[in-house]
């Protein structure tokens, strides 16, 4: 089955750490850039941040630069999105999404389903 899948998200305390995982199942992400998403009850699904395929260029919103990174591991096909000093307002759904236009391209070939970010004390 063609899909990816979320994981690491969970309740953490504000100023914590947290790393999610978008593993590609029934393919292999080496030519695939994949963003994240990440949707708060009530709002609008918000990007995040992305990660180019090949030499693995990487773009953040301002809201979280400087506290989340992103990388690949090609060989696990697998995105991960490290996030830092985490806010409550970072509380949200995270989706990942892969395309094989790049990071410029609104088109999405995959979505996942989805991965809890809870902050809270």
């Amino acid at each position: 089955q063609v899909q990816l899948v979320e994981s690491g998200g969970g309740l953490v305390q504000p100023g914590g750490s947290l790393r999610l995982s978008c593993a590609a199942s029934g393919f292999t992400l080496d030519h695939y850039a994949v963003s994240w998403f990440r949707q708060a009850p009530g709002k609008a699904r918000e990007w995040v941040s992305c990660i180019d395929s090949g030499a693995g260029s990487t773009y953040w919103a301002d809201s979280v630069k400087g506290r989340f990174t992103i990388s690949r591991d090609n060989v696990k096909s697998t995105v991960y999105l490290h996030m830092n000093s985490l806010k409550p307002d970072d509380t949200a759904v995270y989706f990942c999404a892969a395309t094989l236009w790049g990071c410029g391209s609104a088109r999405k070939d995959y979505w996942g389903q989805g991965t809890q970010v809870t902050v809270s004390s």
